[in-house]
C-alpha cells in the first residue's frame, strides 16, 4: 500500500475521479503545463488533454465563474485557486450565485463544483497567502465547506467533494502538504462529510481542531499526558459545514472541559459557533469555561513574526492547564 503525502493523495484522488466520470474537469492558474503551484494536478494534462485541464488567465472572478457556468451545463468543474486567500476576487460568483443556485431555482439546478485552495500560514510565505477565511464560507449558506488534515481524509473528502450535487469548498491545509506521510490505497473510498474523527480518545478534557492544528492538538495532548497527568480527547472536525454536533457533544458530556484550536482569527471564528452549540446542547456537563486557542485579530504578520500569531503546543497545554484547574 503506497505510503504518500498529501500533495500526492489530491493528485490521486483528480486521477480517479476523472478516469471515473468523464464530466469532471480542472481549470485554473498553472494547473495543466506547470501542474499547479504545489503541484497537486501534475500529470493530469498528459493524462486527459487540454479539454479537461484548462489554464486560466490570472482572474479568480472569471475562474469561479466559468467554473459556476460549466457546472450549469452538466460538468463537475474542479476550480483550482492559488491561493485562498485570492479567492475574494471570485466571492461574488461563489456567495451570491453558486451557493443560491439550488434555492433560487426550487431545485431545479444544482451546482456541482469544486473550489479547491490552499489555506493557512506556517510555510513562511507572503501576507495575502496565509489567511485562513473558512468563517467567511461558513456564512455562506448553500456551501458545503470541507477542511482535511491529512493524506488519506485529504483523498476520501475530495472524492465526496466532488462526486457533491452542491458546491463545496475544499481548503488544504498546505503547511501539511508535504509534512506528513500515511498508507492511502488506490481505490480508497469516499469519507462523508459532516463525521468529525475521534482521533485519540481522552477523559478528562476535549480538544477539538481541524486542518494543520490536529497536529499541534495531538502533540498537546500528549505533552499534557506525560507533564500534566491529563487525558485528553481530541476531535479533527474534517468538515465544517455540515459540522458533526453530536460527536462534539457526546465527548464534552463525557469530559466536562473543552479547549478549541484553530489558527484564524479568533474573533466570530469558527470556534465561536462551537462554543454556541456545547451551550446550546451540553451546558449543565460544563465544569470550566470553554477556552480558545487561536489566531489574532490581526492582519497575518510578516514570516518572522508568524511563529507567535499560530497556535502552538505552549499554548493549547497552558489552556488546557488553565481549564483543567479551574
Amino acid at each position: 500500500m503506497p505510503v504518500i503525502n498529501m500533495v500526492k493523495a489530491l493528485n490521486q484522488a483528480l486521477h480517479e475521479e476523472m478516469e471515473r466520470d468523464d464530466k469532471v474537469v480542472i481549470l485554473g492558474e498553472d494547473v495543466a503545463q506547470v501542474g499547479g503551484v504545489f503541484r497537486v494536478t501534475e500529470g493530469l494534462l498528459d493524462r486527459f488533454g487540454n479539454k479537461r485541464v484548462i489554464d486560466t488567465p490570472v482572474s479568480e472572478a472569471g475562474i469561479l465563474g466559468c467554473a459556476l457556468g460549466m457546472a450549469l451545463g452538466g460538468l463537475k468543474p474542479i476550480a483550482e485557486i492559488q491561493f485562498s486567500g485570492f479567492m475574494h476576487n471570485g466571492f461574488h460568483q461563489l456567495n451570491c450565485h453558486a451557493a443560491r443556485y439550488r434555492t433560487r431555482s426550487w431545485g431545479h439546478y444544482h451546482v456541482p463544483m469544486v473550489m479547491r485552495a490552499p489555506i493557512g500560514g506556517g510555510i513562511r510565505a507572503l501576507e495575502h497567502h496565509n489567511d485562513s477565511e473558512e468563517a467567511l464560507y461558513v456564512q455562506s449558506p448553500g456551501l458545503k465547506v470541507v477542511f482535511p488534515s491529512g493524506p488519506r481524509n485529504a483523498h476520501g473528502l475530495l472524492l465526496s467533494a466532488i462526486r457533491d450535487p452542491d458546491p463545496v469548498m475544499y481548503l488544504e491545509p498546505k503547511r501539511v502538504y508535504r509534512a506528513i506521510r500515511e498508507e492511502v490505497p488506490e481505490g480508497a473510498e469516499a469519507i462523508p462529510f459532516g463525521q468529525a474523527q475521534l482521533v485519540h480518545e481522552g477523559k478528562d478534557i476535549t480538544l477539538i481542531s481541524y486542518g494543520a492544528m490536529l497536529q499541534e492538538s495531538l502533540e498537546a495532548a500528549d505533552k499534557a499526558a506525560s507533564e500534566l497527568k491529563v487525558s485528553v480527547e481530541v476531535i479533527d472536525l474534517l468538515s465544517i459545514v455540515p459540522m458533526d454536533t453530536e460527536t462534539i457533544i457526546n465527548s464534552v458530556k463525557k469530559t466536562g472541559r473543552c479547549v478549541i484550536v484553530h489558527e484564524a482569527p479568533q474573533s466570530c471564528g469558527v470556534g465561536s459557533e462551537i462554543i454556541s452549540r456545547i451551550n446550546d446542547h451540553a451546558l449543565l456537563h460544563l465544569e470550566a469555561p470553554i477556552a480558545r486557542v487561536c489566531g489574532y485579530d490581526i492582519p497575518y504578520p510578516f514570516f518572522a513574526r508568524e511563529s507567535g500569531y499560530l497556535p502552538s503546543v505552549p499554548r493549547i497545554l497552558a489552556a488546557i492547564r488553565k481549564t483543567v484547574e479551574f
